[in-house]
């Protein structure tokens, strides 16, 4: 497999013809940016490779035990991190699933260290307000910014591709190689 030295020149050298590409079909500086700036973390930090230990996940600095269940559960190559889109989307619903813990944890200290302050009487009705306006925040960024969203998910898998494709080119060139070194040994 290409080394993750080679997969990040491989993302950097797409990233004019991923952003020539994104600029062509969108004739939008916005969405470039966007498909752009996800391509890069999809290739250097977001992709397949976070299955095991790897410059995408040693990328994540501190944060990166928060990959460990991910890492434990999938089989390096199998379809649910290299596979096309189903990796990306598993790796976005497993990164949403931390999120809304770290939120909820934030949101729920926050209240009840506010009642033991003294500031409000029921840490539970602030925690469910803030709870409420979370979503509505979430729901109104996906309405109002849906082209973002969806530019930033092409993105991310194009990043997440770069890498797939190289390592399956790679393989299907070695595992020609061994054929014709096998046919050579018999004849």
């Amino acid at each position: 497999m290409p080394s993750g030295r080679t997969h990040d020149s491989i993302t950097l050298w797409s990233l004019p013809l991923v952003t020539g590409g994104a600029f062509a079909l969108t004739q939008s500086g916005n969405l470039t940016l966007v498909v752009s700036g996800a391509f890069l973390v999809g290739g250097l930090m977001f992709g397949p490779d976070l299955d095991i230990y790897s410059q995408q996940y040693k990328r994540w600095g501190f944060l990166r035990w928060i990959w460990l269940p991910y890492r434990k559960s999938m089989r390096h190559r199998s379809f649910f991190s290299h596979g096309l889109m189903i990796g990306t989307i598993v790796r976005i619903l497993y990164l949403i699933v931390w999120v809304a813990i770290g939120g909820s944890i934030l949101i729920l200290s926050g209240a009840i260290v506010q009642q033991l302050l003294g500031t409000i009487d029921h840490w539970q009705i602030l925690a469910q307000q803030r709870f409420e306006t979370s979503i509505g925040m979430i729901r109104q960024s996906l309405q109002q910014h849906s082209g973002e969203w969806i530019a930033g998910t092409i993105g991310l898998e194009l990043g997440s591709l770069s890498h797939s494709i190289s390592d399956w080119l790679v393989s299907a060139y070695k595992k020609k190689m061994k054929k014709l070194g096998k046919k050579r040994a018999k004849g």
